[in-house]
């Protein structure tokens, strides 16, 4: 049965540094522990930036995570509220899992 989930995609936002790596860029640790804060609590199942690093990355929720709430937290990110990054959450099928 394929599974919803509403993914969040990030983008290099307004503040965004170019020509600075995705791990110098000032702020983004503080993107990575408000992620975990999720992980931790059962929300994401997996999430990380695109190899290119110049993209921006993706969060997978847990299936159950609703879109107004993804929307919410994503929002709320430190990085999102200060520019560096923007995000998108579009819904995405599951088609093929286990």
């Amino acid at each position: 049965m394929p599974a919803i989930r509403y993914v969040i995609i990030h983008r290099p936002g307004p503040n965004w540094k170019q020509g600075v790596p995705a791990f110098e860029q000032p702020g983004l640790q503080e993107h990575v522990k408000y992620f975990s804060r999720w992980l931790a609590a059962g929300k994401l199942m997996m999430g990380g930036p695109f190899i290119d690093q110049a993209s921006g990355g993706t969060m997978i929720p847990e299936e159950g995570v609703s879109e107004a709430e993804a929307k919410d937290f994503a929002s709320a990110d430190p990085t999102v509220k200060s520019g560096l990054l923007v995000y998108e959450v579009r819904p995405w099928m599951a088609a093929l899992h286990k």
